[in-house]
């Protein structure tokens, strides 16, 4: 059963080295990667072009011109050959045993959606001490609260559900393919507690977190469910409850 790892990338010269060498490392074989460049200025081409002279199943699409991360996620998945679609951004990394544990785990349970609890990292790749728990299972109605599924641990089946796309956001478009899965599958995604992955924490991101958050939320209800803007704003403030009471508690201080 393959599995096909979508990865968008924009100026990813300082990591996409390591990722995909982390995709490369996996103990599970069969897999297809696709990488999505969105008109990088540096050399990340030239640095994925060196890994596809090596290996056959990595691929090269190039945007001509920058078109954000949902454009270029949705250009992976209609391209996609496997039985399921995995995603994994052009920082984040994969423990080695990652494909093998989550394909065993849905073979095992049937389930059509999986992810996992993952590990953080600062922007250097040091490690933060930190994980961050994925909930044993996870229903359309919990997911619609705040997004649970972190996208470089997700795996959907593509042979039962279909290819899933989400709509042209330029941020929390994951969430709505999780969401999109999910309702399409109508079982709840279960989470494998053990640690798969790696996310990295980005200094640039961590400042504009908490503006965003209203605001791209906001149009996730709104532009990308179609709600009625009295159901996204009501929506909205469960969001906001649900993240900062709630789901505050997945993450775990080791140190």
């Amino acid at each position: 059963m393959k599995v096909s790892v979508v990865t968008p990338t924009y100026n990813s010269e300082r990591f996409i080295n390591q990722t995909i060498t982390s995709v490369l490392n996996q103990t599970y074989k069969d897999w297809e990667l696709i990488v999505i460049d969105d008109a990088s200025s540096d050399n990340t081409i030239e640095i994925v072009n060196k890994f596809i002279k090596e290996h056959s199943n990595i691929r090269l699409i190039q945007n001509k011109k920058n078109s954000g991360a949902a454009i270029s996620r949705n250009k992976g998945i209609e391209a996609a050959k496997g039985d399921f679609i995995a995603f994994l951004d052009a920082d984040d990394l994969w423990k080695p045993q990652k494909l093998e544990k989550q394909i065993a785990f849905i073979n095992e349970h049937q389930c059509d959606v999986c992810f996992s609890s993952y590990d953080l990292m600062n922007e250097e790749g040091g490690p933060l001490n930190a994980q961050i728990k994925a909930l044993p299972s996870l229903s359309y109605k919990k997911l619609l609260k705040s997004n649970y599924i972190g996208n470089l641990t997700g795996v959907y089946n593509a042979k039962t559900l279909g290819k899933i796309t989400s709509a042209n956001l330029r941020k929390r478009q994951d969430w709505l393919i999780w969401l999109e899965a999910i309702k399409k599958s109508g079982k709840p995604a279960l989470g494998i507690q053990e640690t798969l992955a790696i996310y990295r924490v980005r200094e640039s991101s961590i400042s504009s977190n908490k503006l965003n958050l209203v605001k791209y939320n906001y149009w996730v209800y709104k532009k990308g469910l179609g709600f009625s803007t009295i159901k996204s704003v009501y929506s909205l403030i469960t969001f906001l409850f649900e993240h900062f009471f709630v789901k505050s508690k997945q993450k775990i201080n080791l140190s």
